[in-house]
């Protein structure tokens, strides 16, 4: 968790440099304007946003994303189907997929997979469009997200408290799942063929195979 202690340190290192200035309140409300100017903006991404894209908004910035790979889209509907089947079967809460948009402090996300804990879900409504922090978040590699993905997605999820993150990687066909100790994502796992059980979805445990081959998909449902 190096990146994470660094991102710290800097964070604590800009608040002591503006801190050391004597016009440290011009400084902050230098930033204050630029951060209204910033909600105006995401005020009319909300307006303008449609069902139709797959769009986020990052840090001030719209992200349009491209059409994925059809090995992205696989890892991901076969993802999603195991996690469905057994939160649905044991009444554990709701199952978002690639549509869904997040709204934390100052981002929207629309992660590939993410799941809300019953406690959550049923304060949802059936016409909802933005959604609170989940309790999991799954986020597909692709070259085009990579950098956001391990970035600034993995500390804002961090920051806002998301219990578990996994980064799944559909070219290496790997897992990489951190869970959340005290403020801090920690690494349990990063493999390509072993089992991987989820803190977030109670008692929900795959064979990481199962994500990237269709064979082991079928078995892993059939126990499920």
């Amino acid at each position: 968790m190096e990146t994470q202690l660094l991102t710290k340190e800097m964070s604590n290192r800009i608040v002591s440099e503006i801190m050391n200035v004597p016009d440290a309140y011009l400084v902050l409300d230098a930033v204050q304007k630029a951060l209204d100017e910033e909600r105006k903006r995401r005020l009319k991404f909300y307006n303008d946003i449609t069902e139709q894209e797959k769009v986020e908004f990052i840090n001030g910035k719209i992200v349009v994303h491209s059409p994925v790979k059809m090995k992205h889209n696989q890892a991901s509907l076969n993802l999603a189907q195991l996690m469905n089947i057994y939160v649905s079967k044991y009444d554990l809460g709701f199952v978002g997929i690639e549509k869904i948009m997040i709204t934390l402090t100052r981002n929207d996300y629309e992660p590939d997979i993410c799941f809300f804990r019953k406690e959550k879900a049923v304060m949802l409504s059936a016409d909802q469009t933005l959604f609170p922090a989940p309790d999991l978040v799954v986020e597909i590699l692709s070259t085009s997200t990579e950098a956001r993905d391990r970035g600034v997605k993995f500390d804002d999820y961090q920051a806002h408290g998301i219990e578990e993150y996994w980064i799944i990687d559909p070219e290496n066909e790997t897992l990489e799942q951190y869970h959340l100790v005290g403020e801090e994502y920690k690494l349990i796992l990063k493999a390509p063929s072993i089992d991987v059980k989820s803190f977030a979805i109670d008692g929900f445990q795959i064979p990481i195979r199962a994500i990237f081959d269709y064979a082991e998909n079928l078995k892993a449902i059939q126990n499920l």
